[in-house]
């Protein structure tokens, strides 16, 4: 739920309706049908809290059967590495053995498959443009050879487009609930440990995620043809799972707003900024904890389209306006095409010219 893409996280995540790249498959699968080139690939690399967390994402999207259809795939991993196991470095005696001391990785891994449709006869003048997306995930977490976990997910994501200015699109996030199981692989020495230092030794357990559903709403506030583009895009974060601290919060449903804004111009230089994550949080001047105050996440960015390369930056905040924790997260898309049409197909038939000679 963190988001991938620099250019999407700069704009708060409000980027339903919009997205349109190869980061589509991850908000709204619906949105690989306007990639607009033969492939796609994109990367992206983030470091939270001081490089303890590292943050990676992969993925490449293509069309197929003449733009009706989309795939692609993406694989993502966060996790914290070289994590000292040191259940084996205190010796009885209280001395240290310093060949005991080795280092584990905990980190959560996803692969997700990604297919995009068309739906009705779109080369007519129909006025009303919607695509279809579904994504199908395997997830994998592991905390060094102690426990690991499986588990599948679907969602399933609409972009529709009005007069080319107006945007819907709505994502349904693990629509079937996702459930992931644990299994555990203690040794007798690990078992043996944390008995006597009264822990307790799992034998399963599994966790769940609820349905999530993303909706937004955006519009091109500058008409296309213009140099200059600004686009401006309204979204909600709806969860199941029970009552969150945010802007609109109940049982068993939760709404969290944002709202992204994008300048471009000449479709080579990008401006971003959002705005999300509301909640309320108690003053600290308050020292009977009584008043209240309203909090949200601000993000803002840049990207550059130079060729066959873009390359996103975003700047964001972790933490709330006052006492923020920043993070700066870096993306790239490589975009492939087979070049220029052949000649048969921009060429019209050589036609004689008043003077005998041909003419193109």
């Amino acid at each position: 739920n963190i988001g991938v893409g620099a250019g999407n996280l700069a704009t708060s995540g409000a980027v339903t309706a919009s997205t349109k790249d190869v980061y589509a498959g991850y908000w709204n699968p619906a949105g690989l049908l306007n990639i607009g080139d033969d492939l796609q690939i994109g990367y992206m690399h983030a470091e939270y809290f001081a490089g303890i967390f590292q943050y990676d994402y992969g993925a490449f999207a293509l069309p197929i059967n003449k733009g009706k259809q989309a795939i692609g795939f993406s694989f993502m991993r966060f996790a914290t590495d070289n994590i000292p196991y040191t259940l084996d470095y205190v010796r009885p005696d209280g001395s240290f053995d310093d060949s005991k001391l080795r280092g584990f990785s905990a980190g959560d891994y996803a692969g997700i498959f990604h297919y995009a449709h068309k739906l009705g006869n779109q080369d007519t003048a129909s006025t009303f443009k919607t695509n279809l997306g579904v994504n199908a995930k395997v997830i994998y977490r592991n905390v060094g050879t102690m426990a690991n976990a499986w588990g599948f997910g679907l969602d399933i994501g609409l972009q529709s487009v009005y007069k080319e200015r107006l945007r819907l699109g709505v994502t349904l996030k693990d629509i079937t609930t996702t459930y992931t199981s644990w299994s555990f692989n203690f040794t007798e020495e690990e078992k043996r440990v944390f008995y006597s230092t009264g822990n307790d030794v799992p034998i399963k357990s599994y966790e769940t995620m609820m349905p999530r559903i993303n909706i937004g709403v955006g519009y091109e506030l500058i008409p296309l043809t213009k140099k200059i583009k600004l686009y401006a895009e309204a979204g909600l974060d709806v969860t199941t799972d029970g009552k969150r601290n945010t802007l609109i919060s109940s049982k068993p449903i939760s709404i969290d707003p944002r709202l992204g804004v994008v300048a471009s111009y000449k479709d080579v230089v990008y401006l971003r900024g959002g705005i999300g994550n509301f909640y309320t949080a108690l003053d600290n001047a308050d020292t009977l904890n009584q008043n209240k105050y309203l909090v949200f996440q601000p993000t803002m960015g840049v990207g550059f389209h130079v060729k066959t390369f873009t390359i996103d930056y975003a700047f964001t905040s972790l933490m709330m306006q006052d006492n923020p924790l920043m993070s700066h997260v870096f993306s790239l898309r490589i975009n492939f095409n087979k070049g220029s049409k052949k000649q048969t197909d921009i060429i019209q038939p050589t036609q004689p010219s008043e003077n005998g000679n041909t003419s193109l």
